[in-house]
């Protein structure tokens, strides 16, 4: 077992990977559901579906994103070949969410196994049937001492963190991506956040309001809100908020019902302490349509809360819920007095049939990506770097990125032997003056 070395042996494993998965797909789906009633349609496009991908592409090309890399030479070392290098970092430790558990935690794995490390998983105890499921996963297809998943709570992740590793990678919230930070720099360790934010939603006079409400219903109510790059509120030009609202409660009704505590196609919160964070952000009096709470069924209904003050609890922190506030503006200072009073978001929406006014607020605002005219799809293209910036996390994956962030890249010149030019080698004295031509040449 050669797992650093041998990159024929990283991709029969993760061939056996990708049939374990395929084969226990059903089980997964079920262990989903189990855990917070994630729909199956959900559970098969954004988790198992998604890893399923994910695992093909790097089968595929496994051997190009290994492969040393021949780079143009610097003409002051000719004559060379420089070659880039990708060598496996070491020990990994992976640290997965309970919002998407499957995805957020295989699919940092498969490529960190692709690179050539040894990987420690530790799942969420919140969703403990899914943590349990990738546990036999997991046993059935790697040797111990290359992949192995550790289960516990918050004593274990800090366990975890108490020891020395080669790379991290963190995906949850900005409060224990810190933890994660500090625990990592004890040791100089680099690491990978993914973390959260406050997302805005922009929409102005000129965007075609119907088709924005669908889009914007999918994107923020999908797996009950819990997603970290769903909308986190609409910021609309005033004029438009009455039509819009009465849109969005149109595709709200389409999508789950009347009686939307008895949709199959509506998740739930995954546990009480999250389902009372997020009731107490519901203000009665601000609710336009919605508000419905059930502790026993962890339900809460999709929520629009209207013009709800910056300062109330709605509009402190990032929701991770199925509850969208409404706010509206007349200018563009409007639009920078509110985002400006959040970090960087993760993501950041526009809606706009205007070319040059969703230009200039992509071009303005710092953000991890983001879509013009829809939400939450651009993580669906593996060529697209995928990460946060300042708070909403460091570091970017999916695709060939995801290869590379568990990769050092290691620079080599070689240099021939058949020259050696005397410039560059004491003693100098009547040199600086062709060097200096000569570097001002190249």
């Amino acid at each position: 077992m050669d797992y650093k070395n041998d990159i024929g042996y990283r991709k029969e494993t993760l061939k056996k990977l990708l049939y374990n998965i395929q084969k226990s797909e059903d089980l997964i789906v079920k262990a989903l559901y189990e855990d917070f009633k994630k729909p199956e349609f959900e559970a098969v496009l954004t988790e198992t579906n998604y890893v399923i991908s994910e695992l093909k592409d790097t089968i595929k090309n496994i051997h190009k994103w290994a492969n040393r890399k021949r780079v143009f030479p610097s003409l002051l070392n000719f004559p060379s070949t420089d070659y880039i290098y990708k060598e496996p970092y070491g020990n990994v430790l992976v640290i997965a969410p309970w919002n998407y558990p499957f995805q957020l935690a295989l699919c940092p794995l498969v490529s960190a196994v692709a690179a050539g490390n040894r990987v420690v998983l530790k799942p969420s105890e919140l969703t403990p049937h899914t943590s349990a499921i990738i546990a036999k996963i997991i046993e059935k297809t790697f040797h111990v001492n290359h992949v192995e998943v550790v289960e516990g709570g918050v004593e274990v992740s800090n366990k975890l963190l108490a020891q020395r590793w080669d790379y991290i990678f963190f995906t949850g919230s900005v409060a224990v991506g810190k933890v994660v930070a500090k625990a990592a720099a004890e040791n100089l360790t680099p690491i990978t956040l993914e973390l959260g934010g406050k997302n805005p939603c922009i929409i102005d006079e000129t965007a075609n309001l119907k088709l924005a409400a669908k889009r914007i219903v999918w994107g923020k109510f999908i797996n009950a809100g819990q997603t970290c790059i769903a909308p986190d509120y609409i910021l609309i030009q005033k004029n438009m908020k009455v039509n819009f609202i009465s849109f969005l409660i149109e595709e709200i009704i389409k999508a789950y019902g009347k009686k939307m505590d008895k949709s199959p196609d509506f998740a739930r919160i995954i546990n009480t302490k999250n389902w009372l964070r997020l009731a107490n952000m519901i203000e009665p009096e601000k609710v336009v349509f919605g508000g419905e709470t059930d502790a026993n069924q962890l339900y809460i209904s999709p929520t629009l809360i209207e013009e709800p003050a910056l300062d109330s609890p709605v509009m402190k922190e990032e929701i991770f819920g199925p509850i969208l506030p409404i706010l509206i503006y007349e200018t563009e200072s409007d639009i920078e007095n509110v985002v400006s009073r959040y970090e960087k978001p993760l993501s950041f929406y526009v809606f706009s049939e205007n070319k040059s006014f969703a230009k200039k607020l992509i071009k303005t605002y710092a953000f991890g990506g983001g879509c013009i005219n829809d939400t939450v799809v651009h993580f669906s293209n593996k060529r697209l770097p995928f990460g946060g910036v300042g708070h909403s996390g460091m570091g970017a994956y999916h695709g060939q990125l995801s290869f590379d962030i568990f990769s050092h890249h290691k620079a080599v010149v070689k240099k021939a032997n058949w020259l050696d030019l005397p410039m560059r080698y004491a003693p100098y004295k009547d040199k600086l003056a062709s060097i200096k031509r000569i570097l001002d040449w190249i």
